[in-house]
């Protein structure tokens, strides 16, 4: 009997494997589950200071900190004939993970913030990009979609770190200026869907 189940269940993923795939890559939309701790990336809005609800860390040089990433969900629905692999790629900021120091809240300060935001989100959609220039398959679909974004995590985490580390957290004007300059120019080039 155990091997007649394992048979029959041989012959059904066999058949999964010939079905067609059809493979969505989307953005989550940014008024979707913008409650409570988190608030999804929208380029239409800016933070405020009142978004950083986290209690500042008085030992740290910053003046503010971001804590912003993105991530991805994963459906599938199949039957015999097709699979659909619907993947939703999301861009947040953690509000009570963000704080600022009273005394240091200034316009200036808060750019340099939302560029850490907006850093986070040109990675996103690159995640975006390299998925759909992949070739995902049923096989491949699991492994390759993190690899990927294990690939796009890195290159955030670098891009945040030269940004921070060049414009010495934002107190080094003239090369904040040159970033602000760059930021602006990737997020004017992107396509999210």
């Amino acid at each position: 009997m155990i091997k007649y189940i394992f048979g029959i269940s041989i012959f059904l993923f066999s058949g999964l494997l010939h079905a067609q795939v059809i493979i969505t890559i989307q953005w989550q939309t940014a008024g979707t589950a913008n409650s409570g701790d988190t608030i999804h990336y929208n380029p239409e809005k800016k933070l405020s200071w009142d978004d950083f609800k986290g209690t500042p860390d008085q030992s740290s040089v910053a003046a503010a900190i971001t804590e912003s990433g993105f991530g991805y969900r994963v459906s599938m629905q199949s039957n015999n004939k097709k699979t659909e692999i619907n993947i939703t790629v999301f861009c947040y900021f953690g509000k009570m993970n963000s704080w600022v120091k009273p005394n240091l809240k200034s316009e200036y300060a808060l750019l340099h913030e939302q560029h850490h935001f907006d850093i986070t989100y040109i990675n996103a959609c690159l995640f975006i990009r390299k998925l759909r220039a992949s070739h995902i398959t049923l096989q491949n679909f699991a492994s390759l979609v993190e690899k990927i974004n294990d690939e796009c995590y890195s290159d955030m985490g670098k891009m945040q770190d030269d940004y921070d580390g060049q414009t010495k957290n934002g107190r080094v004007k003239n090369i904040q200026l040159i970033w602000n300059k760059k930021i602006d120019q990737q997020l004017e080039s992107l396509i999210t869907n």
